[in-house]
């Protein structure tokens, strides 16, 4: 890290407008030196808009950004890193087409005319032996899953040597093990006076655990702060939420049906490289039944649900929709009620630039009432759609013309979970549902999966968060390098087995 403790960082009264829309009034934050700073609040209560100012990527309408008192302009994210401020944002920002290594290199603020990249690869490659994970510095960032992203992401602030790091969301996509040992890693680099850091997030146990201090925004204004070893998690939750939270058990109906729904047999699937990445998986879903996958990111998840969607071919093996041979063709889909929501919804699920209705009705445009004559889509009808699945899903800002793009990643989701929801579903498939969600969104969405599995739904849960897994599932399997290695039910589930066969370690 460079030399020298980090500044302190003071955000004073910053005031952000998006037209009507007021998302931060007047708030204020300070991040002290050394200090490991927790900023909380409901999805969209202006959080990620708040880090997003200090970082210039947006620029306030009122209010100053300070560094040790003294005020600093930040006009853009480049601005923000020659202050030593760097920032892991909830949506990904390394260009897919490039190496690890190549993305690390060029996220420097000056790079040298003529780039030694023998000498970068050796420098970085020392740097990575010291990090509490790893990730392959030649591996191209498309073929890598959404938690080793993550970690790239993490790992590329630290490289570039900031004081300030600001993290929205970083555990998301990270197995609890792997959450642990980066944020304890962080939180040593603090503890040494070595680092600042302020993280964006919704796991009140990592708060308990790592954070030294909390700021609360509710609705876009400042709630208050305070030292966490003062506050118990029920009252930071009603800080957040301005009542006390309580989770309603899940009522889960017994299924006397054992009528296969879903059937997986031999499927495999390459990667772009050529590389079989799925190895003959085989799965049966049974009518108003959760089958939960868990396993470390990168063992081939990603790509089965990518086939299930449509998204990628399998190299070979079958997929059977009520004993019928399933192709996921829009036809097959409607007529099997087949629903799927893979990873990051605003890349795979979503057009960014089309509004929250028209992303709403894409299961649905062309059919009564929301097409007319046939062929005449109604923008009455869809807004209307919409507005109601906005009030129900509690989509935030409830505006259906802005577009989806302009959402933020918590509320993306929940648009596209009210859209694979609200239909008629047969079998759901669906991996990570609950990124980016607070507490009482996660736990609402979670009590929806368990009311369509109530409803005789088939799911199959794809989730790098153990405790989901273990929270939903009626049976869950390990996945580990593409192959499906072991299996339990919910009720003889033994955490460190699982953990165990997640990480390959059966001995």
């Amino acid at each position: 890290m460079i030399d020298g403790v980090p500044p302190d960082l003071h955000a004073c009264g910053i005031t952000k407008h998006f037209g009507p829309l007021t998302a931060l009034q007047a708030v204020n934050l300070q991040l002290r030196s050394g200090q490991f700073h927790a900023l909380l609040g409901e999805n969209g209560a202006g959080k990620s808009t708040l880090v997003k100012c200090i970082m210039g990527y947006y620029h306030p309408d009122e209010g100053t950004i300070s560094l040790n008192h003294e005020t600093v302009s930040i006009r853009s994210p480049r601005d923000a890193q020659t202050f030593g401020i760097g920032m892991v944002y909830q949506q990904f920002t390394l260009i897919p087409n490039m190496t690890v290594l190549e993305n690390l290199v060029i996220s420097r603020a000056r790079l040298d005319p003529l780039i030694d990249w023998e000498k970068e690869e050796r420098q970085l490659a020392e740097f990575m032996e010291n990090m509490p994970f790893q990730v392959s510095l030649t591996a191209r960032v498309s073929s890598l899953a959404a938690g080793e992203k993550q970690k790239v992401e993490i790992l590329k602030q630290l490289a570039l040597q900031n004081r300030i790091l600001i993290l929205d969301e970083p555990t998301s996509v990270l197995t609890p093990q792997e959450a642990d040992e980066m944020l304890g890693y962080l939180r040593a680099l603090t503890l040494g006076q070595r680092l600042s850091v302020l993280i964006i997030t919704h796991k009140l146990r990592e708060v308990a655990a790592f954070a030294d201090e909390v700021t609360v925004l509710r609705k876009g204004q400042f709630v208050g702060t305070g030292n966490v070893s003062q506050l118990t998690v029920s009252q930071m939750a009603e800080m957040m939420v301005g009542s006390e939270v309580t989770v309603k058990p899940k009522q889960r109906n017994v299924q006397s049906s054992k009528v296969p729904k879903l059937v997986l047999r031999d499927i495999r699937v390459k990667d772009e490289s050529g590389v079989e990445v799925v190895r003959g998986v085989h799965l049966t879903i049974h009518e108003g039944e959760i089958v939960g996958i868990a396993g470390v990111s990168g063992n081939g998840q990603r790509e089965l649900v990518e086939v299930l969607a449509g998204q990628r071919c399998a190299s070979a093996g079958t997929i059977h929709a009520h004993d019928q041979l399933y192709q996921p063709t829009r036809e097959k889909i409607m007529k099997h009620k087949m629903f799927c929501l893979p990873e990051e919804p605003l890349q795979n699920t979503c057009v960014g630039r089309m509004s929250v209705a028209e992303n709403l009705a894409f299961r649905h445009f062309d059919i009564e009432p929301y097409v007319v004559g046939g062929w005449f889509i109604s923008r009455p009808a869809l807004r209307r759609g919409a507005t109601e699945l906005i009030e129900r899903y509690n989509i935030k800002p409830p505006y259906p013309d802005m577009p989806i793009q302009s959402l933020s990643g918590g509320n993306v989701q929940r648009a596209v979970l009210a859209r694979e929801l609200s239909a008629d579903v047969e079998i759901l498939i669906i991996a990570n549902p609950c990124v980016g969600l607070d507490f009482l969104a996660m736990e609402e969405i979670r009590q929806r999966i368990v009311a369509a599995r109530n409803h005789g739904t088939a799911v199959l849960l794809v989730s790098e968060d153990l405790d989901e897994i273990m929270e939903l599932s009626d049976r869950t399997v390990v996945m580990f390098n593409g192959q499906l290695v072991y299996e339990t039910t919910s009720s003889d589930a033994d955490l460190g087995i699982i953990g165990r066969h997640m990480t390959g370690h059966t001995t």
